[in-house]
């Protein structure tokens, strides 16, 4: 019954529209990889975040823990988080960034990303 439920809640919010997901929410994501046909680990992020809206721009910011698993190993919880935003340009055009960042037990081995990108609707 609780699983339906949240399936529910889950499927209401996919599906609803997008000023009405404005506000916090829970992200749970993985990002897998290979190398050829050799699977290489995975990561895990457990985030809660914000997104919302400033003018014309959209925002998101996340943060929790993350759970790397890479192949062989013995998996570790480390905290990663990221932030991004969305820019129209005209109708069609929109930019975006994000930055993220993931812990690491060494110091010289803290993560950092970036993400660029333009996003053309037809």
């Amino acid at each position: 019954m609780f699983k339906t439920t949240i399936a529910a809640a889950a499927a209401a919010v996919a599906f609803a529209p997008a000023a009405a997901l404005a506000g916090p929410y829970v992200n749970v994501e993985t990002n897998a990889g290979w190398t050829g046909d050799n699977y290489t680990g995975a990561t895990t992020d457990i985030h809660v975040g914000y997104e919302g809206e400033a003018g014309a721009a959209s925002y998101y910011v996340q943060a929790g823990p993350a759970v790397v698993a890479v192949d062989g190993e013995e998996a570790d919880t480390q905290f990663s988080g990221k932030a991004g935003l969305g820019l129209p340009v005209s109708d069609a055009i929109g930019v975006y960034g994000e930055v993220s960042f993931l812990t690491a037990e060494d110091e010289d081995d803290f993560g950092l990303g970036g993400k660029l990108g333009l996003k053309y609707n037809f």
